[in-house]
């Protein structure tokens, strides 16, 4: 059999040569090989088990010639630290939606003194947001809403596996959340407009639902925000991931219905104007 060391090289050179992402071979080979990153190293003169070899092989043609994402093959991701199960169901998180984690829990440790603070993620497909804020956060109590069963089923799965108590509710947006009342509202709705063209990978695989915002890729922002006073206490916040091109048109949604919030935009590692926040303090 062929060695580790071998098999990645050569591998790695045909998906660069199809433009493919090399990275995405060593997922792949990390994990039909059973092994970690420094196992790998460790074991890189060996000969790969004939096991592992043919399901690395399976694995490959469905990446490199079948335009199959390498999170769907292996059936999860890491995101936050954390792993989720995804399948095509839910929209693989990115890296992007871990930032909005992160400054989350920077403007929830800046604005509120209270011990108990109630939390909702709209629209949580694989669950990350939801359970990635309930994993730093015991203190949040955390509600998820999505429109799919399928995604619910994936998120439940994820809260189990991960032993985060998150109350799951199906409907679309805010509509099974009447009554109730919240903290923090946090959102990553599809934000895609109808008619952009995306990577062909992106939009033969992932669930278009969970994709596409409408015309102009603003709908969902819309529904949030002209509804959100109803479902928030005093004081609050609501944070949302966005294209990075649209923080004008959701600071403006923004200011319309909470005129006298604070609104601003973080950007993203890549300097990419990537959430907005609105602080009603």
């Amino acid at each position: 059999m062929p060695t580790f060391e071998s098999v990645l090289k050569a591998s790695e050179k045909e998906a660069r040569r199809l433009k493919k992402e090399a990275s995405a071979v060593k997922l792949l080979m990390l994990h039909f090989s059973d092994l970690e990153p420094t196992e790998l190293y460790l074991k890189f003169h060996e000969e790969m088990s004939e096991i592992s070899y043919q399901n690395f092989l399976k694995g490959l043609d469905l990446y490199l010639f079948h335009n199959k994402p390498v999170q769907y093959i292996i059936g999860y991701v890491y995101f936050y630290g954390y792993k989720f199960k995804v399948d095509e169901g839910v929209l693989i998180p990115r890296f992007e939606t871990e930032e909005l984690v992160a400054n989350v829990l920077i403007q929830y440790d800046e604005l509120f003194q209270k011990a108990h603070i109630k939390l909702v993620d709209v629209g949580t497909g694989s669950g990350c947001l939801a359970i990635a804020l309930k994993k730093e956060e015991p203190n949040f109590e955390v509600f998820a809403t999505d429109i799919s069963d399928k995604a619910l089923e994936i998120a439940k799965t994820n809260a189990e596996e991960l032993k985060a108590e998150i109350t799951f509710l199906q409907g679309d947006m805010l509509s099974p959340l009447k009554g109730m009342k919240f903290d923090i509202l946090v959102s990553n709705p599809p934000y895609i407009p109808q008619n952009e063209v995306v990577e062909e990978i992106i939009h033969e695989n992932e669930p278009h639902v969970a994709l596409y915002g409408g015309i102009d890729g603003l709908k969902f922002y819309e529904i949030i925000l002209s509804q959100a006073k109803d479902y928030l206490n005093y004081p609050s916040i609501l944070a949302f991931e966005h294209g990075f091109d649209k923080k004008e048109a959701i600071s403006n949604i923004a200011r319309a219905f909470f005129p006298n919030a604070k609104v601003f935009t973080l950007q993203d590692m890549q300097n990419k104007d990537r959430m907005t926040f609105v602080i009603n303090s």
